[in-house]
């Protein structure tokens, strides 16, 4: 279960003036999977998913990156699984990256959007718009 979520650092960047076709690309990577003590809870250890989320305003236009964290607590054997796989592997078991990275990329987009309205660059993920329906035989003549 998710019990923390944290930015460390933002940083976003236009870079001149939009012009022609815009691409986006995203990135999300998981840096640092290490363990946490908790205060809170009885058994005192949980995981820290360090990550950084990227995205990207082609050609050239803009960035933005967030570095963050998501702790996870979990029942002691789940938290070494957790780890020892990590280690071994550098992959998550099915439901705790499912967990984590929907956290991740829920609070990054949000953020992101509001960062690039600041600065006047696109909306990076599609959002819902309003159009009005015409009717439907506007041009039949019976």
């Amino acid at each position: 279960m998710i019990i923390g979520f944290t930015f460390n650092k933002i940083a976003i960047e236009r870079k001149g003036r939009l012009k022609g076709k815009i691409s986006v690309k995203h990135d999300l990577q998981l840096k640092e999977v290490t363990e946490q003590a908790l205060t809170f809870k009885e058994h005192n250890k949980g995981v820290s998913f360090n990550f950084d989320f990227m995205i990207f305003y082609e050609p050239k236009m803009g960035s933005l990156s967030i570095n963050g964290d998501v702790m996870y607590y979990n029942e002691p054997k789940k938290v070494k699984e957790i780890l020892d796989t990590w280690k071994k592997t550098k992959k998550l078991a099915p439901d705790v990256s499912l967990e984590v990275i929907n956290t991740i990329l829920s609070r990054c987009n949000i953020k992101a959007l509001e960062l690039a309205e600041d600065l006047n660059l696109p909306a990076h993920i599609p959002l819902p718009k309003v159009e009005i329906e015409r009717e439907k035989y506007s041009s039949y003549i019976g």
